[in-house]
């Protein structure tokens, strides 16, 4: 159905879903909110009118699912590029956001700040941080060998990952029992609750810069993805421009970990998606990975938070769908090239 449509309907089509899932999000939970309560609790926000609503109303919208449901779009939509993007530059069907050990990375220093500061205050910024270090790590992991480039960073991606791992793990061995692991515990397991509009800044700048550059840098992913030599050949500085994908892929990876935790599976499902329904040319894949995965995440978001009384971690979700998915995704190519 969307191969039929023409550029500027597939266009309208991706900035439009977005639209509309924010707005359902607005409207939809345990505590029901009409649609034209919604609009007029936006308008007032944006002109200073009342409009009559009441105050109990404005507060769910706009204190606790605005600024969700604008996290939500933006973690969703950097994870699901990130993933597209690494998929495309190492040519491999299973690479996803978290490759080169930003996911743990940032798991290691949301449960060092725990640990240190005994609250979740200062996880964002110490995952943030130490998200950046693993893959600088991973990088300069990959050059020590001096063989293939491409499967030297993937190694040292596997190698940073594994050695964050195993000191997380140390941590939560660590940690109290009582108050810092279930916290550490409760943090991984992926989450938008603690978002406020107050602290959205902190990671909304580094994902917002990462989105931008990996759409102004699709058309040289296309060439990356022929080749190293294929993209020499072509004019085209190699080493610089794959620092460039990873640097942009990397911000908008660990502003989105930061944040929200570690949620699997958005950017290794949504491309796969993506390039069934649009191909594989990355001028195309990344828009459409920046809009689905916004709202595959705006969507899993809204189930975990409504399904139950209490609220469910938002990547045992992701994986329950992701799991399937790739089950379904083997049968379909049965085995064959992902592309």
């Amino acid at each position: 159905m969307l191969q039929k449509l023409n550029t500027p309907a597939r266009l309208a089509l991706l900035l439009l879903l977005p639209v509309l899932f924010f707005v359902g999000t607005l409207c939809i939970g345990r505590y029901h909110v009409a649609f034209r309560e919604v609009w007029g609790t936006l308008s007032s926000a944006l002109t200073g009118h009342e409009t009559g609503i009441p105050l109990r109303t404005q507060t769910v919208i706009l204190s606790v699912r605005l600024p969700r449901a604008l996290q939500g779009l933006l973690v969703g939509a950097s994870l699901a590029a990130s993933g597209a993007c690494f998929q495309s530059l190492f040519r491999n069907p299973l690479v996803s956001s978290g490759m080169l050990g930003v996911s743990a990375g940032s798991g290691f220093g949301a449960a060092l700040a725990i640990i240190l500061f005994g609250t979740t205050a200062m996880a964002p910024t110490f995952s943030f941080a130490f998200g950046i270090l693993a893959v600088i790590l991973s990088y300069l992991t990959g050059k020590i060998s001096g063989g293939n480039p491409t499967v030297t960073l993937v190694l040292g991606g596997t190698i940073i990952q594994s050695i964050f791992s195993a000191l997380l793990s140390l941590l939560k061995y660590l940690a109290d029992t009582e108050t810092q692991l279930p916290a550490i515990t409760f943090w991984l397991m992926g989450s938008l609750a603690s978002t406020k509009t107050s602290n959205l800044w902190l990671s909304d700048v580094p994902m917002i810069i990462g989105l931008l550059g990996m759409l102004v840098i699709s058309w040289r992913l296309n060439v990356l993805a022929m080749g190293d030599r294929e993209a020499r050949t072509m004019g085209l500085n190699v080493t610089a421009n794959k620092v460039a994908v990873i640097g942009f892929a990397t911000l908008a990876t660990a502003g989105a970990v930061s944040i929200s935790g570690v949620i699997g599976w958005v950017g290794l499902v949504v491309p796969h998606i993506c390039r069934m329904l649009f191909g594989s040319d990355n001028r195309k894949l990344i828009p459409a990975s920046i809009s689905l995965g916004a709202c595959f995440m705006v969507l899993v978001d809204t189930l975990c938070r409504s399904l139950t009384a209490g609220e469910i971690p938002l990547g045992i979700v992701t994986a329950i769908v992701g799991g399937p998915f790739f089950i379904w995704l083997l049968k379909r190519t049965k085995g064959g090239s992902w592309q």
